[in-house]
C-alpha cells in the first residue's frame, strides 16, 4: 500500500517529484478561473484563443456538473482554507452540498454517480437520497457506458460504511465485470448493444479501462473482493504494458483483443492524473503496484516527442502557469479524424491491421489548447488521495 503518493515519488525521482509539485500548485493557481461565483459551478472548458491584434487568451466557456463533482472529489484533499479558495468561499462539502440539492434536475447518470460518490466522501447527510437519484437514472437492464457505471460502483463501494447498499453494489460489479467481450482484461465502450454503433462497438477509450479498474480496485478496498481485484490488475497489466516508449497512455484499444486500435489523441490529463490515481488506487487495496508506468507517463509531460525539436526539447510546453492550465492533448489534426476512424472500420473485421501510412501522413503535431476543470480535479485526487483518507 503505498500510503504516502508524493512521498514514494520523492523516494523513487525528485526531478519528477517537482514536476508532481508543480502541477499541483498550478491546479490550486487554476481552478479558481474556473469557478463561477454566481452560478456556483465551474466551467465546462477554458479554451486558448488568438485575438484579432494577435494577442494570445484563455476564454471560459461553457458549463459542467460532471466537472464540477470531480473537483471536489480531488479538492478535498486539500486544507480546509485551501479549499474555500476554489470554490468562492465554501469548501469541498459544502460545494458538494449544493450539487446534491440539484440532484432532483440532474438527468444523467455519470453525474449523479459522480455527486452520490463525492457524497459518500464528504459525508453529506443526504448520501441516501443522492444514491435514490442515482438509482431512477439507472434503470435495470438498460445499456450504459461502461465509465457511467464505473463510477456508479465507485459510489457505492464508497457508501456501504453509511448506508445499506449490498444488493446494488452486487449487481454493479456484476455488471461491469459481465461487460467484458470473451476473456480479454479490457473493458467495452458499454455494458451492451444499443449505445455504440456495430461497426466499432469493439473501440473501447482509455478512460473505459481506467474507472473500472479504480471502481473495482476500490469495491475490493471496502469489502474483501478478490474477483474483482483480480479483474483490476488484470485490466491495468494490460494497458501498461501497451504503454508508450514515451510514457504515453494511448487513447483508442480493441475491447476484444486487448491491442491499441489509435494511440493518439494523447491526453495531458491521462498522463498525470487518471492513470496515477486509478493505479494508485489499485496499489493500496492490495493489487499490482505500477509504480514506474506512473512515472513514466508523468515524464511525458515535459518530455512530449511527438511535438519535440531537433534537439529533443519539445516545441511548446503542455503547461502554462501563465494561463493557468495544461494544455489538453497531443493529436494528429487529421480531418474528421479520419485515422480514427479508418482504424475502427478496419480493425472491426482484421484486428490487427496497422494502416502504417496513416502514421507517416497523419503525425501527431498538434497541440490542443484547451483545459477542463476535471483534469484538476483528478490531479489533485490522484496525488494527495489514498484509500482510507
Amino acid at each position: 500500500m503505498i500510503t504516502n503518493r508524493l512521498g514514494a515519488l520523492a523516494d523513487a525521482d525528485t526531478s519528477l517529484h517537482a514536476l508532481a509539485e508543480r502541477l499541483l500548485a498550478l491546479a490550486e493557481a487554476g481552478l479558481p478561473e474556473m469557478y463561477l461565483p454566481g452560478a456556483e459551478t465551474f466551467v465546462f472548458t477554458r479554451v486558448g484563443t488568438v485575438t484579432p491584434d494577435g494577442a494570445r487568451r484563455v476564454e471560459r466557456r461553457g458549463t459542467s456538473t460532471r466537472y464540477a463533482a470531480i473537483t471536489a472529489l480531488g479538492a478535498r484533499y486539500l486544507p480546509e482554507e485551501r479549499q474555500r479558495a476554489l470554490f468562492g468561499g465554501l469548501t469541498a462539502g459544502e460545494f458538494t452540498g449544493l450539487l446534491v440539492d440539484r440532484l432532483p434536475a440532474v438527468t444523467n447518470l455519470g453525474d449523479a454517480a459522480l455527486i452520490a460518490w463525492a457524497a459518500a466522501e464528504t459525508g453529506h447527510p443526504k448520501l441516501a437520497d443522492a444514491l435514490a437519484r442515482v438509482s431512477v437514472l439507472d434503470v435495470p437492464g438498460r445499456p450504459q457506458y461502461t465509465v457511467e457505471v464505473a463510477w456508479v460502483l465507485s459510489a457505492l463501494a464508497a457508501a456501504r460504511a453509511e448506508v445499506d447498499v449490498e444488493y446494488r453494489l452486487a449487481a454493479a460489479r456484476d455488471r461491469l465485470l459481465a461487460a467484458r467481450i470473451g476473456d480479454s482484461p479490457l473493458f467495452p465502450h458499454a455494458t451492451g448493444p444499443g449505445l455504440v454503433p456495430g461497426y466499432r462497438s469493439h473501440v473501447a477509450c482509455f478512460a473505459d479501462q481506467t474507472y473500472p479498474l479504480q471502481a473495482l480496485a476500490r469495491l475490493h478496498a471496502s469489502g474483501s473482493d478478490p474477483r474483482a481485484l483480480a479483474a483490476a490488475d488484470a485490466c491495468a497489466a494490460r494497458i501498461c504494458a501497451l504503454q508508450g516508449d514515451g510514457g504515453q497512455w494511448w487513447w483508442h484499444y480493441d475491447a476484444r483483443t486487448g491491442g491499441v486500435v489509435e494511440g493518439y489523441p494523447v491526453y495531458s490529463v491521462h498522463q498525470h492524473a487518471m492513470a496515477p490515481t486509478a493505479l494508485f488506487d489499485l496499489a493500496d487495496a492490495g493489487g499490482t503496484d505500477f509504480g514506474a508506468a506512473i512515472r513514466r507517463g508523468l515524464r511525458w509531460m515535459t518530455a512530449v516527442p511527438e511535438i519535440a525539436g531537433p534537439d529533443g526539447t519539445p516545441r511548446e510546453s503542455m503547461i502554462r502557469e501563465d494561463y493557468g492550465v495544461t494544455w489538453r492533448k497531443v493529436y494528429r489534426g487529421d480531418p474528421v479524424k479520419a485515422v480514427r476512424a479508418a482504424r475502427g472500420l478496419t480493425t472491426r473485421v482484421l484486428p490487427q491491421a496497422r494502416l502504417a501510412p496513416l502514421d507517416r501522413l497523419f503525425r501527431p503535431l498538434a497541440v490542443d489548447r484547451e483545459c477542463r476543470p476535471y483534469e484538476f480535479g483528478w490531479l489533485l485526487h490522484a496525488w494527495l488521495g489514498g484509500l482510507g483518507k
